[in-house]
């Protein structure tokens, strides 16, 4: 009997890629059939970008650190609309304005969430966002 794998990722809540490395700083094996993922950490996985991210709109929490990440963060706003929580931690990232399209992140309309927290640490010292509406 052959499965349809489709329908396993789309019960995926959460995804550890952690050390997996990227030999093209892509992200790579990441679908949108991946439909329910609430977590997803992808620590030292030596990327580039987040560029090909898929869409997954359940996404909440989003590890990132320890990758080579200089900016393009843009497709986050669109792609992971109901993201509270992203550590960018030991990336590229040099100007605080790299981070300017992460402003208009929020979290869906029915969520329970009031506010959405970014931490960041840069250069070893530790920066907290917090946007309160």
């Amino acid at each position: 009997v052959l499965c349809n794998n489709q329908f396993y990722l789309k019960l995926v809540k959460e995804l550890v890629l952690d050390n997996c490395r990227s030999d093209d700083g892509k992200i790579v094996g990441l679908s949108a059939d991946f439909e329910n993922l609430e977590f997803l950490s992808m620590i030292n996985v030596n990327l580039l970008s987040v560029a090909n991210l898929p869409k997954l709109p359940k996404l909440r929490k989003l590890e990132l650190s320890d990758n080579r990440i200089s900016g393009g963060l843009e497709v986050l706003a669109e792609k992971t609309p109901n993201l509270v929580h992203l550590n960018l931690s030991g990336n590229k990232i040099k100007d605080l304005s790299t981070l300017d399209p992460l402003v208009i992140l929020r979290p869906g309309f029915h969520s329970s969430y009031s506010s959405i927290a970014i931490m960041l640490s840069i250069y070893c010292s530790c920066l907290f966002l917090m946007e309160t509406f």
